[in-house]
């Protein structure tokens, strides 16, 4: 089981390293948060499963509530967070068509005008 863990634990670092790679490499913040929400979630969850698994963390209640917690909250969050982004304004790169600019308002950044 403490192999498992730790096959747990690499891999959710290794995903980590990947969300980590993509908000510094990627162009648009669009982008940049859906590295970080999609890879970051995964990894978290990932390496917490893996210390639950360990008995580092006690898998009766904090661990899981807290596995939970994270998979609720932080796919919610970055989708507020990215349509606050979008309708910002902020200048979007590697978009031709925009699907949603007949159903959000969005305000013009200054950088673009």
């Amino acid at each position: 089981m403490t192999i498992f863990a730790m096959l747990l634990m690499a891999l959710g670092a290794a995903f980590l390293l990947v969300a980590a790679i993509g908000v510094i490499r990627l162009p648009d913040p669009l982008q940049r948060l859906h590295s970080a929400a999609k890879a970051g979630t995964m990894g978290t969850a990932l390496m917490l499963i893996g210390a639950i698994l360990s008995g580092t963390v006690d898998a009766s209640a904090k661990g899981l509530l807290t596995l939970v917690f994270l998979l609720l909250t932080l796919p919610l969050g970055a989708q507020l967070m990215g349509r606050a982004t979008y309708i910002s304004g902020t200048a979007l790169k590697g978009i031709k068509d925009d699907p949603l600019d007949q159903l959000l308002d969005r305000t013009q950044d200054p950088g673009t005008r």
